[in-house]
């Protein structure tokens, strides 16, 4: 392979770390695409079969059980034989499991489909961050994440909205059902373009030079006699590594909101038609799309420019969390919709200018358990999800009133209560990023085989 690499020349890089760029940006785009479905399937729910706002953010929730439970298994799976094939598998898993939901036709129906879902789409973003550290030098790979992460992955959420309720159902007039069947065939298409022309590691694909692997690899430190598993009381020995386990809870789940009652926000709530309304449940994705990005080169930047990767990241964590508070209050103090809208799309513009900060965090401690370190991170966020639903269900219905009305009975709910829930969770996570070291390396250990000294906590 070596002698290949040579002739290829070592002058010049060659690029073929933009193709898996590509193919991860994509992977991460229909994770997205097909996830933010629920957005208008919830609405179709409730007036179908009546359900309340607990029954319906319960299905949701459902999601969150395997998609938690899958995280760590699917981050140890792919530390050890590469995102290849693992990512293969499951896109096709979430794929076929997406749809089975138009033939629920209960609770019960309902339920089994969000379970199967949830465990197609675990080991997804474990995999992407290993992706990112496999494929990108660290000067850079912030940066990178920032795309995947955010721009592609939040553009995908945006244009779920867009593709299902604006194009698929109001205008080419398909019920739910048959907009998700055509959305899981365009899933199963892209699975085997990931089959073909994705590899591992650079190292692995003869396409890529010596010097793109030089590249690639410069500034990392090689810690061959670490073990193949990251070691769980490494995890839990790890100030940083619990804090930044509550930070993504809070981050996570307040997140909720975006996928589980946007839609039902805007159609029930505030009362504005099908097309409308997937304009603006988009308009809070497309707000954190752009926030990766910006987040992912504004962090890159200054820590070229002050040469301290730990605090660059509590400053873009804290100061990102804290203007995504300030501006939940301004949009729930709009009377119009489309005001809202736009003010939602600054909030998810500066909260998910963190995101590629938390995956640059994981690649940071994590190195060679990249992944197993993102699922363990990803599954605090699942367990936010977990949570976080069934209080805001609670909330809502607590705020849900009914009056009659010419003999006809009206129900509103007030959303500002969850809002503002959303706000404490995004304000706890801001605080968190203080006490988080992205410094604090999972990899290296040292020569007693424990951790650093600034890793340590006293277990009870």
């Amino acid at each position: 392979m070596s002698d290949e690499r040579s002739l290829q020349g070592t002058q010049v890089p060659t690029n073929r770390r933009w193709i898996m760029f590509s193919l991860a940006s994509g992977a991460s785009w229909f994770l997205y695409l097909h996830r933010y479905t629920w957005n208008f399937i919830r609405p179709e729910l409730e007036k179908e079969y009546g359900f309340s706002n607990l029954e319906l953010d319960s299905l949701f929730t459902l999601f969150n059980v395997t998609y938690t439970l899958g995280q760590v298994p699917g981050g140890v799976v792919c530390d050890l034989f590469g995102p290849h094939l693992f990512l293969v598998v499951i896109i096709v898993l979430w794929s076929l499991a997406m749809p089975l939901l138009a033939l629920g036709s209960g609770m019960g129906g309902f339920g089994a489909a969000r379970l199967a879902f949830g465990a197609g789409q675990a080991g997804c973003y474990p995999s992407l961050a290993k992706v990112s550290r496999e494929w990108f030098p660290r000067s850079n790979r912030t940066t990178v994440q920032g795309w995947i992460a955010s721009f592609f992955g939040r553009g995908g959420g945006a244009m779920s909205s867009i593709i299902l309720g604006t194009v698929l159902i109001g205008r080419f007039e398909l019920t739910w059902r048959q907009g998700l069947v055509v959305m899981s065939l365009a899933g199963l298409v892209f699975a085997v373009l990931f089959y073909l022309f994705y590899r591992n590691r650079p190292e692995e694909d003869p396409r890529a030079n010596q010097a793109e692997v030089d590249m690639i690899r410069e500034g990392e430190v090689d810690n061959a006699d670490a073990p193949p598993v990251l070691p769980f009381e490494r995890v839990v020995r790890s100030r940083s590594m619990l804090v930044f386990i509550v930070q993504q809870f809070m981050n996570a789940g307040a997140d909720y909101i975006y996928v589980a009652v946007m839609g039902s926000y805007f159609l029930i709530e505030r009362g504005v038609d099908i097309t409308e309304a997937g304009i603006m449940v988009s308009l809070p994705l497309f707000g954190g799309a752009c926030g990766g990005v910006f987040g992912g080169m504004m962090s890159d930047y200054l820590i070229r420019v002050t040469g301290s990767r730990r605090w660059v990241r509590t400053f873009v964590g804290f100061t990102g969390k804290t203007l995504a508070t300030v501006f939940v209050f301004v949009a729930i103090d709009q009377t119009e919709a489309m005001a809202t809208a736009r003010m939602l799309f600054l909030v998810k513009f500066f909260s998910d200018w963190t995101q590629p900060t938390v995956w640059g965090t994981c690649t940071d401690m994590g190195g060679r358990y990249s992944a197993t370190v993102f699922s363990v991170i990803n599954a605090a966020g699942g367990i936010g999800g977990l949570v976080t639903p069934i209080v805001g269900a609670i909330v809502l219905d607590h705020y849900r009133t009914s009056e009659i009305i010419d003999g006809v009975e009206k129900v509103s709910t007030n959303f500002g209560p969850l809002f503002t829930l959303v706000a404490v969770m995004y304000m706890i996570s801001a605080i968190s990023w203080f006490l988080i070291n992205c410094e604090d390396s999972l990899e290296r250990t040292n020569n007693t085989g424990g951790q650093t000294p600034s890793d340590e906590v006293t277990i009870p």
